[in-house]
């Protein structure tokens, strides 16, 4: 399976000739284009740097195969095409399996109302938390972990990947932090630092094999 990282949440993965991305967001400019040449698109939840709602609405009304899957919170938005999952839900875009963890979004201020997150497994091998540090009941080879947002905290973080214990770990969700901020983040995440896993930092367009 081939993984592609976009900007900040955004991930496209293809596998024998089916694309699935996820979080196509607002800060993803290339949204719509990833959108187009998907099979199907997940969403973790609502905020905007995870959904570009008009342009996926859009992508919707010119593609009535196009799929849409999300927590329950978004069903009003995508229409017919959207199908509700939730923890302990799984699913098959073309050949690429995928299993749905957690269900809250972490924690930004208690002053803020809570709102819905999932995180996917994809193929069994690739995790995606959203903006949340659920620890999936699943074993991970690569986790995919945030580094910025008003709900991080590095120790957190890094206390995320000890908890899952993947073979490596991939910044994801990184627009917020300078260049100096996310050579921190890899220096405390990465193997030399406090968790022992390889961690990598891709740039937008980056590739791997997953």
């Amino acid at each position: 399976m081939r993984m592609t990282k976009h900007e900040h949440a955004c991930l496209t993965f293809e596998k024998d000739g089916d694309t699935l991305v996820i979080d196509p967001g607002v800060f993803s400019p290339g949204a719509d284009k990833l959108i187009a040449a998907a099979r199907a698109v997940l969403l973790t939840h609502e905020h905007a740097d995870h959904v570009s709602e008009g342009v996926l609405n859009e992508a919707l009304a010119a593609r009535p195969e196009l799929l849409v899957y999300g927590p329950a919170s978004l069903a009003g938005k995508f229409g017919t095409q959207y199908v509700t999952v939730g923890s302990g839900d799984g699913f098959d875009v073309g050949g690429i399996h995928v299993t749905v963890h957690g269900s809250e979004h972490a924690v930004i201020h208690p002053d803020l109302p809570a709102v819905a997150n999932v995180g996917y497994l994809v193929d069994d091998s690739v995790y995606h938390p959203g903006d949340a540090y659920y620890v999936p009941k699943a074993s991970v080879q690569v986790l995919l972990v945030p580094t910025s947002g008003p709900w991080t905290k590095l120790s957190e973080a890094v206390d995320y990947v000890r908890a899952v214990r993947p073979e490596q770990s991939i910044q994801i969700h990184e627009m917020l932090l300078s260049e100096i901020g996310q050579g921190l983040a890899a220096s405390l995440l990465g193997k030399d630092g406090l968790t022992g896993v390889p961690f990598t930092t891709p740039k937008p367009g980056d590739s791997v094999t997953a």
